[in-house]
């Protein structure tokens, strides 16, 4: 397999207004650090967003490829695809690179939006051959998707806000970067912090980083006392 840079850990997660993806900030060759500010969340269209995991060049074209194919049908139809198209559309362009990741150069996304027709945000994750599977409350994919699920498995419930389910995959992505050495956690010195996106019934919008930074703080400042993050009820 060439040296080629890659990205890592992708987490989503819904919430009762729409959903919520991040993504850590590293990219990896091998044992080295090739990129500490490589973004891996990406609009899709207005009410869908997706994040890359795997072969980083393959990944970013591939998710270029998406946005016009979704700009070309909105302007040929006069309407959006569904939610479910759209991720069918996405199968349909990983199957075709299964070629590729049969050579190592693998390209594994996730994808979320706010579907209209349901009034909800949906998650989807795939396989290298096409397949797409309908994950429902939160999922995560790349090499500390592991232990981000795990982390989100403590501080996730159904009745989250926005804001709560925002510091949660902030948590699950520090936890990712704690046990997995691919997976960057947040940079203070550099000001260096996940990529937050959001998606609602107005559609798309990514979280300033300053809003990012303040929730970051807050959370290392817990962790000062609490390494390991907060204590799940065990009931």
């Amino acid at each position: 397999m060439p040296d080629v840079p890659h990205g890592t850990t992708i987490v989503s997660a819904v919430y009762e207004g729409g959903v919520v993806m991040a993504g850590d900030r590293r990219a990896t060759v091998g044992n080295y650090i090739a990129q500490r500010d490589i973004e891996k969340v990406f609009q899709a269209d207005e009410f869908s967003c997706v994040g890359i995991a795997g072969t980083a060049g393959l990944a970013i074209e591939m998710v270029r490829l998406f946005q016009v194919e979704l700009q070309h049908y909105e302007k040929l139809e006069g309407t959006t695809l569904s939610l479910d198209g759209k991720a069918n559309r996405l199968a349909a362009m990983i199957r075709n690179n299964l070629g590729l990741a049969m050579q190592g150069l693998a390209v594994v996304p996730l994808f979320a939006g706010y579907d209209t027709a349901r009034g909800e945000g949906r998650i989807y994750s795939y396989d290298v051959t096409g397949g797409r599977y309908e994950q429902h409350s939160f999922h995560s994919v790349g090499s500390g998707s592991v232990f981000a699920r795990g982390a989100m498995k403590k501080t996730y419930r159904d009745d989250l806000t926005e804001e709560e389910t925002i510091r949660a995959c902030i948590g699950a992505l520090y936890d990712a970067a704690d046990d997995d050495s691919a997976t960057g956690g947040p940079d203070i010195t550099r000001n260096i912090f996940p990529v937050i996106t959001v998606v609602t019934a107005e559609g798309f919008r990514r979280v300033p980083d300053a809003d990012i930074g303040a929730l970051v703080q807050a959370m290392i400042a817990g962790r000062m006392t609490r390494p390991n993050g907060p204590n799940a009820p065990l009931d």
